[in-house]
């Protein structure tokens, strides 16, 4: 059974020159019910207007994941990493013992638009590392890729945590379906269009929750982009 929560339901900030939404509690949005969700700590949907972005500021023990939808951002941090990273890349930075970071929209005509994904690590005071991959479009289409990963499997980012994310394109006729066993939890994520979900519409920011044993499908999407965390 799915636990659906609505994009509108969502944490709503808009500063100008970010526009964002929180999935669970997050900075100056706090709500008991929507802390997190096992190690999942933080879904936020971020939009940065143009040559705008976040400047240089610290982490630690987080693992955080970056999710470009569309546009490009410009990263550099601290342990030596700078880069730019457009749609279809995913991003990892473990913070571990501390970490600074700024991510700025590369482009100053464009706005950029990802998720910034947090989840709590398995151990405190790891090494601060990064990376990142490409998964082009035509590795997610109507399936689900795995994209992020304890043992890094399949070329996935690897991720301090016993977690497995997975993206997805469907449209039209494209399905999928995804077992998730006893004892593990996961989360639906809309990155973008429209997807039913064992009957149940979802529309881009919707998120879900279930618990396994289940099996979910995925179809009829029409443009829809989706992110799933399989989770202890």
């Amino acid at each position: 059974m799915l636990e659906v929560r609505k994009s509108a339901d969502r944490g709503h900030f808009d500063h100008g020159w970010l526009n964002t939404y929180h999935t669970f509690s997050f900075a100056d949005y706090y709500d008991p019910a929507w802390v997190e969700y096992g190690p999942l700590r933080v879904i936020n949907d971020d939009r940065v207007a143009a040559g705008e972005g976040f400047g240089k500021h610290g982490h630690r023990d987080m693992e955080i994941i970056t999710y470009v939808l569309r546009g490009a951002l410009a990263h550099a941090d601290s342990i030596g990493n700078g880069s730019t990273i457009r749609a279809g890349d995913v991003q990892r930075m473990s913070a571990g013992t501390g970490v600074t970071h700024s991510e700025f929209n590369a482009s100053d005509r464009e706005p950029v638009h990802f998720l910034q994904i947090w989840i709590t690590p398995e151990a405190a005071r790891l090494a601060p590392s990064y990376e990142e991959r490409n998964f082009p479009a035509e590795e997610k289409r109507g399936r689900l890729r795995l994209i992020a990963s304890h043992d890094g499997a399949q070329g996935s980012v690897i991720v301090h945590q016993d977690v497995r994310i997975y993206a997805g394109l469907f449209s039209g006729s494209e399905r999928a379906e995804f077992e998730l066993p006893a004892g593990r939890r996961a989360w639906l994520q809309m990155a973008g269009g429209r997807l039913t979900a064992d009957g149940t519409q979802l529309e881009a920011g919707d998120g879900a929750r279930f618990r396994g044993p289940a099996r979910l499908a995925l179809a009829q999407g029409s443009e829809a982009e989706v992110l799933l965390f399989d989770l202890p």
